[in-house]
């Protein structure tokens, strides 16, 4: 027997603020999630699957219109048409509570109740799925704690959308633990919720998350797709299958010997081959993270514009570099440099004062005092904070060096 595990779709999830990037994807990005479910529709049909099993989260909240429903189901028809049925769970961005759209599902396609755990059998193939539904977002109920016993004789599988014991980056949503899972005598758990791919347990019961379908920003980094589950009696196997159009990738350039720019580019262009390499013929979504000596990454960082502009004509279509960070700055100490009469040496030391704890400054910029003036910001300059303060503090010392040459000794 074999059947696809796949989680997570968030399907026409939106893709906020996509027009401050320049050069940014934005058509390939903002379809990237409807690509991949056709794209595990494709793999279920090619591999002549059982079934497939989407634990939760198909779609990202209620829809904007009905094409998002009209899309799934017209996918699913083509499911029905292979003789592929589907059982999907709720989970805590498409709870009941929170779709107020609905269309029918076609009948090859099985939701799972969201008010107790329910059963579901294929006897042609002695198997058992066992699921429940998220009915709100916030569930914080042990849901698998009530989950029937195992059917005798059958392979039963476990389907649930959960944080399990906690994982860092996401919400606590049914939470059980693993030992709770065990307890239930299954034989594999279908789990959802959880955007990293991560086995949890190899042993009986099998417990995997396959992550998400589709990374959809830079904290989504690598491979996004599904798990091709084989069973053969009670040995169960599972294969991951990459189904993401879009490869995001936190990318780090080690360029600490370099002495000039040219030399940076070329070693930013080094990084960047290995990662589209990785990226197998997908778009490489990267952000770079740049180590360099500090006079060359104030001369790239003062002209971020013809850095990007060259790593364009390099790349071409193969990669969009969504941000470039500089995580190495000049040694500061936490004394407070000494001021003289002037501006600019009073400028400078506060850019070594915010330098000093770079992380905490950019958690200052959005809360407590400076909340109110950050909200008042033209939008423009909102969209650069506080992730774009290295650049614009690398701006600044290079201006302030040009102020530093024309001041009078």
């Amino acid at each position: 027997m074999r059947f696809l595990h796949a989680a997570d779709v968030h399907l026409d999830s939106p893709l906020r603020g996509l027009d401050r990037y320049e050069g940014a994807p934005v058509e390939l990005l903002r379809d990237a999630t409807r690509q991949s479910l056709e794209k595990l529709v494709t793999l279920a049909k090619t591999e002549r699957v059982d079934f497939v099993i989407l634990a939760g989260d198909l779609y990202d909240g209620d829809w904007q219109d009905y094409n998002t429903g009209v899309f799934f189901v017209q996918r699913m028809r083509d499911l029905e048409r292979a003789g592929i049925p589907v059982y999907l769970i709720r989970g805590n961005h498409d709870a009941e509570s929170r779709i107020t759209s609905q269309l029918t599902l076609p009948p090859n396609v099985h939701s799972f109740s969201t008010e107790q755990p329910e059963t579901k059998t294929l006897d042609h193939l002695r198997v058992a799925l066992h699921g429940q539904g998220f009915a709100r977002q916030a569930e914080p109920r042990n849901l698998a704690a009530s989950y029937p016993p195992p059917l005798a004789n059958h392979f039963n599988i476990g389907v649930l959308h959960t944080s399990l014991d906690g994982r860092a980056e996401h919400a606590c949503y049914a939470p059980c633990t693993v030992a709770d899972l065990v307890a239930r005598d299954y034989d594999y758990w279908a789990l959802g919720h959880v955007h990293q791919r991560e086995t949890v347990s190899a042993a009986r019961p099998r417990i995997e998350f396959p992550g998400n379908t589709q990374g959809r920003h830079a904290r989504e980094p690598g491979a996004k797709g599904c798990l091709l589950v084989t069973t053969s009696g009670q040995q169960v196997t599972t294969e991951f299958r990459p189904l993401d159009v879009i490869r995001w990738q936190v990318v780090p350039v080690n360029a600490a010997e370099v002495e000039n720019f040219n030399d940076l580019l070329e070693q930013i262009q080094s990084a960047l081959t290995t990662a589209v390499d990785d990226a197998e013929g997908r778009l490489l979504a990267a952000r770079l993270e740049i180590t360099c000596p500090d006079a060359v990454r104030l001369s790239a960082a003062a002209d971020l514009p013809k850095l990007r502009a060259e790593l364009v004509a390099r790349f071409e279509k193969e990669v969009w570099v969504e941000k470039i960070h500089w995580p190495q700055f000049r040694q500061t100490t936490t004394a407070t440099p000494a001021l003289s009469d002037d501006a600019t040496s009073e400028l400078r030391a506060v850019l070594t004062e915010l330098q000093t704890d770079l992380a905490e400054t950019q958690k200052k910029i959005t809360t407590g005092e400076c909340e109110k003036l950050f909200r008042n910001l033209p939008a423009e300059l909102r969209s650069l904070l506080p992730d774009g303060l290295p650049e614009i503090i690398a701006r600044a010392e290079v201006l302030l060096q040009t102020a530093g040459q024309e001041t009078p000794a």
